[in-house]
């Protein structure tokens, strides 16, 4: 075995062998690369675009080619709180949560130096110029088409970018002191109104139901004696002390025809 050794070593192989060892262990690492299901690798060749590449293991020749790495999963940007006025004049606090993700690897590369921060702050100038177009009354109460508009107009502008905007969500609307007061005021008077008004209504039909009653004694008299064996049974019920003296219902048949 010795012997075979100091031949290899003479005749030079085992120098090409470790040569071929030491490129391996410095050079594959730069060739291979292996990316995962949700990346993606876009790859320039002597500062030429030459595509997006993966999943898997892919190769790139070292030197020559560079990689950038990018992810395809949907990620999540927190608009920072904006101060807006409002179009009846309201000043008011908002802020808002922007999903996106990239659908075009070699776009997001090439056409924007930094997608994150661009997307972030297109969402920041269009909360704002949107939002300012709207009523409190439709902030407070249509925040979905708020949030929809807001998501066709970011994601129109970051379309060439190779970025799809797939939703947008108000999270929070922070008004003034004396602006929550006087809403206040408003609901518990808007409260009162509706009460007054129900109020009045159950007042009609109550006198409605009483002309009713009225016209059907008047065509049949009977039926005011009926009621007043009932009143009489039911306070009698209640009170059982008390002591009843019926007078006949004829007696007052004279007043009742005046």
């Amino acid at each position: 075995m010795e012997t075979l050794i100091s031949l290899l070593f003479n005749s030079g192989i085992a120098r090409w062998v470790v040569v071929v060892a030491i490129i391996a262990v410095f050079v594959l690492p730069q060739a291979l690369r292996i990316l995962r299901e949700y990346e993606r690798g876009v790859v320039f060749r002597l500062g030429k675009l030459v595509g997006a590449k993966g999943p898997g293991i892919i190769w790139l020749w070292p030197f020559v080619d560079k990689m950038v790495r990018m992810d395809l999963r949907v990620v999540t940007i927190d608009v920072a709180k904006q101060e807006i006025m409002t179009r009846d004049n309201v000043p008011a606090t908002v802020d808002a949560v922007v999903y996106f993700r990239v659908i075009s690897p070699n776009d997001a590369v090439v056409k924007v130096e930094n997608f994150w921060k661009a997307t972030s702050l297109i969402a920041q100038t269009t909360l704002r110029s949107v939002l300012g177009q709207a009523s409190l009354d439709d902030l407070l109460s249509q925040r979905d088409a708020i949030n929809l508009k807001l998501q066709e107009i970011i994601d129109r502008q970051t379309e060439p970018w190779g970025i799809k905007v797939t939703a947008v969500e108000i999270k929070d609307v922070a008004l003034p002191d004396s602006m929550k007061r006087a809403m206040a005021k408003q609901a518990e008077a808007e409260r009162e109104r509706r009460a007054k008004i129900v109020n009045a209504e159950g007042e009609f039909q109550a006198a409605e139901k009483m002309v009713q009653a009225a016209t059907m004694i008047a065509k049949e008299p009977i039926a005011l004696q009926l009621r007043y064996l009932q009143t009489m049974r039911e306070m009698a019920s209640e009170h059982n002390t008390t002591t009843f003296l019926p007078l006949p219902i004829d007696l007052f048949s004279a007043f009742l025809k005046k």
